[in-house]
């Protein structure tokens, strides 16, 4: 033991080394300098605005796509219709003959019944189509289904309501493929 050493007493000794201790243990606690921090918090705050600006990106995409998707869905909808509707309107001058041909007076009766089978095959298949026919006779006159071409004044009908349908109207769905040709009363 040195000379400092010997003249302490063995509760001194204890003493000195709590004190040393104690001081190591305060400089392993005294924080950092500030400089050091100051950049990773800078750093840390860049990440953070990166981070949010990437996942802003990535929800406006899903949005995006989830549009996409679902305009394209109703784009092919709308074709489909579309082509129905053009492909039944095809037909129409086939109905209106049919009809014109099941109107005529035949002594041939297997005639007869072949055009009314040949008709009702067709409304089948319109029907199939979803293509329906206008109803008209009896009902409101409606310009968004049925287009007047004539005008009569008779008691026995109400106002606005058809008293006689020219050709017969069609539509697919809520579109009208053909509008009802028919004579209204006043």
């Amino acid at each position: 033991m040195s000379k400092k050493n010997q003249n302490e007493t063995p509760g001194q000794e204890q003493e000195v080394l709590e004190e040393q201790a104690e001081q190591t243990a305060e400089t392993a606690q005294e924080p950092e300098p500030q400089t050091e921090t100051v950049p990773l918090l800078a750093e840390l705050e860049s990440m953070k605005d990166q981070m949010a600006q990437q996942e802003d990106k990535y929800l406006r995409l899903a949005a995006e796509y989830d549009n996409y998707r679902k305009r394209t869905a109703k784009e092919k909808e709308t074709l489909w219709g579309d082509a129905k509707a053009d492909t039944a309107g095809a037909f129409l001058p086939v109905y209106d003959n049919l009809e014109r041909a099941l109107k005529q007076e035949t002594a041939d009766e297997a005639f007869k019944k072949g055009v009314e089978m040949t008709m009702n095959q067709l409304k089948e298949v319109l029907s199939k189509l979803g293509v329906t026919e206008i109803p008209a006779l009896g009902q409101t006159f409606d310009p968004n289904l049925h287009n007047a071409v004539m005008h009569i004044d008779d008691e026995n009908f109400g106002e606005n309501e058809v008293a006689e349908v020219f050709q017969a109207g069609f539509q697919c769905g809520e579109k009208v493929i053909r509008f009802a040709m028919v004579k209204v009363a006043n």
